[in-house]
């Protein structure tokens, strides 16, 4: 029953994807000398226009700008937050204070906000100087904040410096997730509270900050969309003016969105490899590929009849 209702809604599903509707214009031609009118259809979705755009050189130059932003913010995001993780966690006060309160702020404000304060950084402070504080007489460097924060930039900082906030979290749980005894046990052999970290401590804590921190290597992606507010020229950027002068907006919005689910596809398939690679050590046998369990079904599929000829 349960197999037969979803049978019935994955068709209305794929009817509706792919169904045609009246575009309200008529096309008119002679049949024995009878003119014989009939309406047009198109496709309800406009798949038409939209695989005609999909591969566009603008829209492809919003997808490398859409993966560099990540990727940068993305770097800042796990640096920083890894050292805000072990500053959290340190027994000095200050620092563990400082990274609470970097933690705090960062998540407690929108990150469209924080993106809007970098990319208006000028109305604070029109140069960034490099010199001695409370002296205007003695400065080294000067560079006009325009300049520094362009629009890729204030971009960069804004989900980087968000992202650190929540991955340190994110690495803290990690690191808790690791027995103390093992901290005793590196130090008990000399270590150094660092040297344990680096060989020991975390490399077992990837196992546990992997899963999460591939969900938000993937929601960056996304959140990067709204960087279109200050004219970054990511994907939704570029989709957005084709929109705007073919007036075909839905189908700009369908290429958008099969852009960021190819590239969210790709890097799931990442994630996987690279859980599965941490998970060595932890579990007796790993789990297998995609690729392996495809091959098993197959041969299951492919066996089930020859059983059944058997048991006959």
């Amino acid at each position: 029953m349960a197999s037969g209702v979803a049978l019935v809604l994955v068709a209305m599903l794929v009817h509706t994807l792919f169904s045609k509707i009246p575009s309200g214009a008529t096309t008119c031609h002679l049949i024995n000398g009878v003119k014989v009118c009939h309406a047009v259809f198109v496709w309800r979705f406009g798949w038409n226009i939209v695989f005609s755009y999909v591969f566009n050189t603008f829209v492809l130059q919003g997808v490398q700008m859409t993966l560099f932003v990540t990727a940068m913010s993305m770097l800042i995001g796990f640096s920083l937050g890894l050292v805000l993780a072990v500053m959290r966690m340190s027994t000095n006060r200050l620092m563990s204070g400082i990274a609470w309160l970097y933690t705090w702020f960062f998540r407690g404000t929108p990150v469209y906000v924080q993106l809007l304060i970098w990319f208006n950084i000028a109305v604070l402070y029109q140069n960034f100087t490099l010199g001695v504080p409370f002296s205007h007489a003695w400065i080294f460097y000067q560079i006009n904040s325009n300049s520094l924060f362009t629009v890729v930039r204030a971009a960069i900082f804004a989900f980087g410096l968000n992202e650190a906030a929540y991955f340190s979290e994110i690495a803290r749980g990690g690191l808790l997730a690791i027995d103390e005894g093992q901290l005793e046990a590196a130090k008990s052999l000399g270590m150094t509270r660092g040297q344990a970290l680096r060989y020991i401590i975390v490399p077992q804590a990837m196992r546990v900050i992997i899963p999460p921190s591939g969900n938000e290597v993937i929601s960056m992606l996304k959140t990067t969309a709204i960087a279109v507010a200050i004219g970054l020229p990511d994907i939704m950027y570029q989709t957005e003016n084709i929109a705007a002068t073919t007036y075909q907006v839905v189908p700009m919005l369908i290429t958008a969105c099969l852009w960021y689910i190819t590239i969210t596809t790709v890097l799931s398939i990442g994630q996987f490899y690279v859980e599965r690679h941490y998970a060595k050590g932890a579990l007796r046998q790993l789990p297998p590929t995609p690729i392996a369990r495809l091959r098993q079904d197959l041969s299951r599929a492919w066996q089930a009849p020859r059983r059944a000829r058997v048991s006959r």
